[in-house]
């Protein structure tokens, strides 16, 4: 009772302190081209319509019919899609016992990403997401939104893991995450009572279990090409192998101790032929490659010089600095070896049929959120998707994967009103889908300069905080 008051007590801080959302009004976005993610085209000129928070009509110019009151956008020479999607972010702090992160809200309002999966919950947390929910329907609060949330589930034993998932559900978890420790007994009474439950178990597939193997008894997705890199090398079984018999830390030790050889062993062929099996189990892979990136950001000695530092609350800069200050010479060289590998095993996947989606882990050291699901759809295009298909990662395919193309996903009637309005063409350069004039959340618009001004605020308010200690 006493974690939940001061759970109301943060929720209610928060409301009071964010910007309010401008009042929603019917908006004709006017002579402007679409990105039709589901037929892979872009069509137009169109006017589209939006009103009460969906869109209304998209009709060809001269059979547009615009109200009077309607606030008109010049969409000429522009381009609309769908708002944007990061399927993996961190909103909450459950380790460290810090403030949820709604500091990263502005940062993902401003680069596009209007919606988010947060990926470890608990019943307190989800209490929260709920009045983030009701806040940003009722233009309180300026936010992504938070589609589905998760409660992580390791158990002490078979039987505990089973109870945790009875309460994760009981609690109003959207969906069972699973670590890679978690050991392959476990997850199994896992992958049972959440069936039981209705509930989808995503996350980690644990190191003590084959990649194929979890597909076909039903995770749902993958994060971060966890145990793809074993199983796109000639020496999957022989890694496994070395792991029976451990579990919880051990067996993440091992795991790590065994990674050098894993990408050394790398081999095309294989990593076809299980993709190729992947593919028939339908299970996503969300590859978070910036995250497999990070050496970039690990180089650097001075991360204050990096014009978003300023956004960082000042106990996440803390946590970011001891990063850096951990960071070895091995773990640099590691890095350069699994970059390539990352971007070979998303390439052959993809090329496979494997569905892929947009994820970052935000806000992992070096990982800022929103700028970084830019960086990911970049990233994406050089392992091989079109530009095209990056933007499916991050809109149609997480609406499908959800179950929620009926309101989401695409530019299309009936649809809620999350858009991204581009001064140029997405699917010509990926990079243009950074070159945002307006975003239209919940059927409120916000142009550039209140965007600019969201992350100018946002800056001034992290400046003006005394440091939050970090018990991480």
């Amino acid at each position: 009772m006493i974690r939940l008051c001061a759970l109301a007590l943060l929720v209610w801080t928060s409301m009071a302190s964010a910007a309010p959302l401008p009042a929603r009004q019917t908006i004709a976005i006017t002579d402007v081209m679409i990105v039709d993610v589901e037929q892979g085209r872009v069509v137009g000129p169109r006017t589209v319509l939006v009103d009460e928070g969906r869109i209304a009509s998209i009709e060809v110019p001269r059979n547009a019919v615009i109200p009077e009151t309607a606030r008109r956008v010049d969409g000429r020479g522009r381009f609309l899609m769908p708002g944007l999607v990061d399927m993996h972010v961190h909103l909450f702090n459950l380790s460290s016992h810090r403030p949820p992160n709604d500091w990263s809200f502005p940062m993902y309002i401003a680069n596009g990403v209007l919606a988010v999966r947060d990926m470890r919950a608990d019943a307190a947390s989800i209490v929260l997401v709920d009045r983030w929910r009701a806040a940003l329907a009722q233009g309180e609060l300026v936010a992504p939104r938070v589609l589905v949330a998760g409660i992580a589930v390791h158990g002490k034993s078979p039987e505990d893991a089973t109870r945790q998932v009875d309460a994760a559900a009981d609690a109003g978890a959207a969906f069972i995450k699973v670590f890679s420790d978690v050991p392959a007994s476990h997850w199994r009474a896992i992958l049972a009572e959440a069936q039981t439950r209705a509930l989808p178990v995503v996350g980690h597939v644990p190191a003590g279990v084959p990649l194929l193997v979890a597909a076909q008894a039903g995770q749902r997705s993958d994060e971060h090409l966890m145990q793809a890199y074993e199983a796109c090398s000639s020496i999957e079984t022989t890694l496994l192998a070395e792991r029976q018999g451990l579990d919880g830390d051990a067996l993440t030790m091992r795991s790590e101790e065994q990674e050098a050889r894993s990408l050394a062993a790398f081999d095309k062929d294989t990593c076809r032929s299980v993709s190729r099996n992947l593919a028939a189990t339908g299970q996503v892979q969300v590859p978070t490659l910036v995250l497999a990136d990070e050496d970039a950001f690990a180089k650097s000695a001075s991360p204050e010089h990096d014009p978003r530092w300023r956004f960082l609350r000042a106990d996440e800069r803390t946590r970011w600095q001891r990063f850096l200050a951990g960071y070895t010479a091995k773990d640099a060289a590691l890095a350069r070896q699994r970059w390539p590998i990352a971007h070979g095993i998303v390439s052959i996947m993809h090329q496979a049929g494997v569905t892929i989606m947009a994820g970052t882990d935000a806000p992992m050291p070096g990982v800022y959120p929103g700028f970084a699901l830019q960086e990911e759809l970049k990233l994406l295009v050089e392992s091989g998707l079109t530009p095209l298909d990056a933007l499916r990662s991050a809109t149609l395919e997480p609406a499908r994967f959800l179950g929620i193309t009926d309101i989401a996903g695409s530019v299309a009637v009936g649809k809620r009103a999350d858009l991204v309005l581009l001064d140029a063409d997405p699917t010509k350069d990926i990079d243009n889908a950074r070159r945002i004039r307006a975003v239209v959340l919940d059927g409120r618009l916000l142009l550039r300069p209140q965007l600019d001004a969201l992350l100018d605020e946002a800056a001034s308010a992290q400046m003006a905080r005394p440091d939050a200690r970090d018990k991480h």
